[in-house]
């Protein structure tokens, strides 16, 4: 059983010796290596059996989520009986008794409350620990530092005492001292905000309780902890019972069910979408949103398979505009900003007049420009008056699967996961609010396509009503053509793959305040496209924007490098300095390894440094291992063909032949637990063009050079900034693919 599994995490040195551990019960398990070298990392089947991901990134932008990284006191643990075993005298506690015989006695606390228990010293402090802990033990013998066996020995005991079933938890007594954790942990892989100079932007406003943004969409987890407190009423109105998926039409209740049919996972697409507008920040917890101090209105429009129909979405935006439609009713306030990260309807006339009609009433609507990697215009983002949303990588260049077009207005962070262009050890995605497996418990996951890069631009026009509410959607759209938005990118002024260029938060908010006439004074700050840059595989080059990111003068004293075979050149920079650096390494000479630097950039206001990671390789090309090719008629949803690849210079190739004329979508994976379905969680998964939203191929003739990437889906837990996990669950995300977890063909594997 999956969810009984509990696998651990050790690293040694060459000659065997432990160094450091990572034993928690939660999903995610993280080390930090000391210093550079060689090292032996050993996944530890404690309980179970279960598919791991091995993700290996930079300690600066890596996010540590073990308990390893806490000091605790040796030897003690903090214990809170269940209710039904909790007894009025500790001495008539049969839990209690067993306790003991694991070697716990109670030291402090009392009935109805947590209690502090020490433990006797040399694990195991009992024979019942001994028979729980099994063959851990064994890893005592290869410890010599006597301060990491204290820490390893109380670990081992109180991950034995969190399977006792009379016990709620039971967790380390932590040492605390008076300095400051990071808010949201889960920021530092949010790499796409310091791409639109967001974090310059929240020094003037994280938004307003009273800029309310409304995702049309699938719905939300309301339970998710991060999203608590964040949102207003909203409503579903999927109106067909058989693809609502919660049983019944048009409801008060936005919660999303899940959206896949049979035993697949379910994107949660509307609760990503959501978390990126407005995540609480400085909670503690998981992710910030864009405005997390602005709220959410969740509209239900996509049920099972992420799929809607045009009606209910008009439905669902009159709704939002405060215009009569058919669920009776009006909510108490119309929402400022609508968001609408779905398309595939052609052009409507009675939609075209229903988007006129919400801009007239002073409220912007934002859409996605599509995943189709087509110049055609998409619809709902391509009528006039809505704002259509390119996507771009984490290098600022058009994601591959982004429309393009004349209906572009603007760009935004989409992410890309085939690469992994900062070094956290996570590919690109754009990481958010989620659910994870089939249950939708509370996590954190990485998607790609313009549905996420469309609510970036949602929360930073909920930014700029934040700080001048009196912006129509006309202001907005007078201060994107004049630039004040964006940052140009491609050819100058507006072209058809980026609009009007990056959205820039920072830009955005100052243009809204001097719009409203209370522009701030001058606050210049230096600021970056990226804290970090990877340079792994052969990517011989990177751009690095240095900017402005506030308002003033501002100009750049030096940039230098700290090693020999990293070089920086502008590339397309001003008389201030600022502007973009070509970032360069030069291999030759070097042995296999990683190597690491930094990039110091200094201005008469402040400094900044980026770090820099270079993998120097023995020509190993990447490789996921097995992997299998499903052909899926759309209308059956149903295999019709199958395959399987394995790696060859980091490419999978396949072909399927007598394939009937019809219209069908490409899936591949990994099935590392033999389970015959793929893209389960620790295995590799993709679709062309995206997993968000795989395209349909609509097959006349022969076709060739369909290529997309696989790469493993990874999604984290949901947790607080003291490291430990508060929901678990197992899960990978695949946002509006029409089959969540595609099944082998029986008899074919």
């Amino acid at each position: 059983d999956f969810q009984q599994a509990d696998a651990d995490l050790y690293l040694f040195d060459t000659q065997g010796r432990m160094l450091d551990f990572s034993i928690e019960s939660g999903e995610i398990e993280s080390l930090v290596v000391p210093s550079d070298g060689t090292y032996i990392v050993n996944a530890f089947a404690y309980e179970g059996a279960t598919n791991y991901i091995l993700a290996i990134g930079d300690q600066g932008a890596a996010t540590g989520q073990g308990v390893r990284t806490y000091d605790i006191v040796p030897w003690q643990s903090v214990v809170k009986y269940r209710h039904e075993a909790d007894p009025e005298a500790d001495n008539a506690v049969p839990a209690l008794g067993r306790l003991r015989r694991m070697g716990f006695e109670p030291r402090a606390g009392g009935p109805g409350r947590a209690r502090l228990m020490g433990m006797r010293r040399g694990l195991p402090g009992g024979t019942e620990t001994r028979e729980r802990t099994g063959k851990a033990l064994e890893k005592l013998d290869r410890v010599d530092d006597p301060r990491l066996q204290a820490r390893l020995e109380t670990l081992l005991a109180i991950k034995a005492l969190r399977h006792d079933p009379d016990i709620d938890y039971a967790e380390p007594n932590y040492r605390v001292r008076a300095e400051a954790v990071p808010n949201d942990p889960g920021y530092e892989l949010q790499w796409h905000y310091p791409l639109i100079d967001l974090p310059s932007a929240w020094d003037t406003t994280a938004g307003s309780p009273q800029v309310i943004v409304a995702v049309i969409d699938t719905g939300i987890l309301s339970r998710h902890p991060d999203l608590s407190g964040q949102w207003v009423d909203g409503y579903d109105f999927v109106r067909s019972p058989s693809s609502a998926g919660d049983g019944d039409g048009i409801d008060p209740d936005p919660e999303d069910p899940g959206d896949s049919r049979g035993a697949g996972t379910n994107s949660f697409h509307g609760t990503h979408v959501s978390g990126t507008v407005a995540a609480a920040g400085n909670n503690g917890l998981g992710v910030a949103g864009v405005a997390y101090d602005s709220r959410i209105m969740p509209l239900r429009v996509l049920g099972t398979n992420g799929e809607g129909t045009s009606y209910d979405v008009d439905q669902a935006v009159r709704y939002a505009a405060g215009l009569a439609n058919d669920s009776g009713t009006l909510p108490a306030r119309a929402a400022d900003i609508i968001n609408l990260s779905l398309g595939g309807a052609p052009f409507s006339q009675s939609s075209q007049a229903l988007y006129q009609q919400v801009r007239t009433a002073g409220i912007s609507v934002v859409a996605s420009a599509g995943n189709e990697a087509s110049s055609q215009p998409s619809y709902p983002a391509a009528y006039d008056g809505v704002i259509s949303v390119a996507a771009v990588d984490a290098q600022r260049q058009r994601a591959s699967y982004s429309n393009t077009g004349a209906s572009i207005d603007i760009a935004a962070p989409g992410g890309n996961y085939g690469v992994d262009q900062n070094g956290d050890g996570y590919p690109d995605g754009v990481l958010s609010t989620g659910g994870l497996g089939p249950g939708g418990e509370a996590g954190y996951t990485f998607l790609v396509g313009t549905s996420m890069a469309a609510p970036h631009v949602s929360g930073v026009i909920a930014l700029m009503k934040s700080v001048n509410p009196a912006l129509s959607p006309a202001d907005i759209d007078a201060l994107l053509v004049r630039g004040e938005l964006a940052d140009d990118l491609g050819a100058p002024g507006r072209d058809n793959e980026y609009g009007h260029g990056l959205i820039n938060a920072q830009r955005a908010v100052l243009a809204a305040l001097t719009a409203g006439g209370s522009a701030p004074a001058d606050k210049p700050l230096l600021s970056a496209s990226a804290s970090g840059l990877n340079f792994s595989g052969n990517v011989e080059s990177l751009d690095l924007e240095l900017r402005n990111g506030g308002k003033g003068e501002l100009a750049l004293i030096s940039v230098s490098t700290t090693a020999p075979w990293l070089e920086l050149q502008p590339s397309n920079v001003d008389t201030n300095g600022l502007g973009v650096y070509r970032v360069a390494v030069e291999r030759a000479g070097l042995s296999a390894g990683v190597y690491s630097a930094q990039i110091t950039a200094r201005s008469n206001i402040n400094t900044l440094d980026i770090r820099v990671i270079m993998s120097v390789g023995t020509g190993v090309a990447a490789d996921v291992g097995v992997v299998y090719i499903l052909l899926y008629e759309q209308e059956t949803e149903e295999p019709v063909a199958q395959g399987s690849a394995v790696a060859r210079n980091g490419r999978y190739d396949f072909a399927f032949t007598d394939v009937p004329r019809g219209h069908y979508q490409l899936f591949a994976g990994s099935d590392a637990d033999n389970d015959l379905l793929i893209c389960d969680a620790g295995e590799a998964c993709g679709s062309w063009l995206t997993v968000d939203q795989p395209i349909v191929i609509d097959l006349e003739s022969d076709r060739d050079n369909i290529d997309f990437p696989v790469d493993y889906l990874i999604a984290i837990p949901s947790i607080s900034a003291d490291g430990q996990t508060t929901r678990p669950g197992m899960g990978q995300v695949e946002p509006r693919a029409r089959l969540a977890s595609p099944r082998l063909l029986s008899g074919r594997k």
